[in-house]
């Protein structure tokens, strides 16, 4: 089945023809890094189906391409140079350094002026980047502008894989891929109806957030369309909420790849983390990386998962796609409709939610009630 699934990838998820240009890439465990053993198999694992991921693929193309970086540590962070020139060519490189662009693109510390330059830049010489992106790193490169350029300006395919572990062929990713496209197209309609949408959850959840002009997006795993990009596995629904509108508090009982040993309380307020209430070991790292940038602290992201055969609590790959839940990321959304740039994105999964929609005219309907979707 692992065979077959990983095929599946190539030919219904991203639809690989035999004369495109495909770029499998995964990161290295650094020095720095302290994991535990558990973790430690994880990465080492994901390796391993990195490299199997690549190898299948020669059966589907001619032009197959393999690259590991060593890990940036964060979510959201842009990768290194050499990734840059692998997927976009050597050409546009150079230009972007001739330009004093590239450095300051891979430290998310660039002014829309030059995004528009590199823009250019990029569209000039797009027929050098790569076709298709298999991303099977660690630190999830779905939030950055490496990604958006490859998909919005080159028209590349794809596939966001951080943290991705075998046991997903067997299960998320088996699934019936036309279903799930439908399931989750018709909830993003709903969600596009709304311009303000109120969350509860058993555990002491709280949250409002306005959607006003900004729009729901649905990631379901059909990646074959010129500049199609989303998660594998996949089934969800998204949209960056308004920066500012977000208030209320989350309660977390489970960190990205663990049940928390006690909850931990963020406050939110003006569409930020204004404290994080919790002794739990997890809530001093979120502390850290909070108060390196403001911009950390921003509401980024409301999803809400819609693939049935997603079960698994403890990855927020899966865990933010189970049927009926949802999740609140922070810090960047630049990348899917939202205007805070910074090399942070980590979100979180809530269960049991109840889900409210409010529209323009006040009138209201649930969309979820404890965890259930409503037909």
């Amino acid at each position: 089945m692992i065979t077959k699934t990983i095929q599946a990838i190539y030919k219904t998820n991203l639809g690989v023809k035999r004369d495109e240009k495909v770029l499998v890439f995964t990161d290295r465990i650094t020095p720095s890094e302290v994991l535990h053993e558990n973790a430690l198999c994880m990465r080492e694992r994901l390796r391993d189906i990195s490299l199997l991921t690549a190898e299948i693929g020669k059966a589907f193309t001619k032009k197959i391409s393999y690259y590991e970086y060593a890990a940036t540590g964060s979510h959201g962070a842009e990768p290194p140079e050499e990734l840059w020139g692998i997927a976009f060519g050597k050409q546009i490189v150079s230009e972007l350094k001739m330009h004093k662009l590239l450095s300051p693109l891979i430290k998310k510390e660039v002014t829309d002026k030059e995004i528009n330059i590199a823009e250019a830049i990029i569209s000039k010489n797009k027929r050098s980047a790569v076709n298709v992106v298999i991303a099977l790193s660690n630190y999830s490169t779905s939030h950055t502008r490496f990604r958006d350029f490859l998909t919005r300006v080159c028209g590349c395919r794809y596939a966001s894989m951080p943290i991705f572990e075998v046991s997903m062929l067997e299960t998320s990713m088996n699934v019936d891929w036309k279903r799930l496209s439908k399931r989750t197209k018709s909830i993003a309609r709903i969600v596009n109806t709304a311009e303000t949408i109120e969350i509860k959850t058993p555990n002491g959840t709280y949250i409002t957030m306005s959607k006003k002009g900004r729009k729901a997006l649905s990631d379901d795993g059909i990646l074959t369309k010129p500049g199609s990009f989303g998660n594998l596995p996949s089934g969800e629904v998204f949209f960056a909420p308004v920066e500012g509108s977000a208030k209320g508090r989350l309660v977390l009982e489970w960190a990205p790849t663990r049940e928390l040993k006690s909850p931990i309380t963020l406050i939110i307020e003006k569409g930020i983390v204004k404290e994080i209430i919790g002794d739990e070991p997890y809530a001093d790292l979120l502390r850290a990386k909070l108060n390196e940038r403001d911009e950390n602290k921003n509401i980024a992201e409301l999803g809400i998962g819609t693939n049935d055969k997603a079960k698994r609590p403890d990855n927020i790959l899966e865990s933010e796609k189970i049927l009926g839940t949802i999740h609140i990321a922070l810090g960047d959304n630049s990348s899917f409709g939202g205007n805070i740039k910074t090399p942070f994105h980590q979100d979180f999964v809530f269960f049991k939610p109840t889900v409210r929609l409010i529209k323009k005219d006040r009138s209201e309907t649930y969309l979820i009630k404890n965890g259930v979707l409503m037909p």
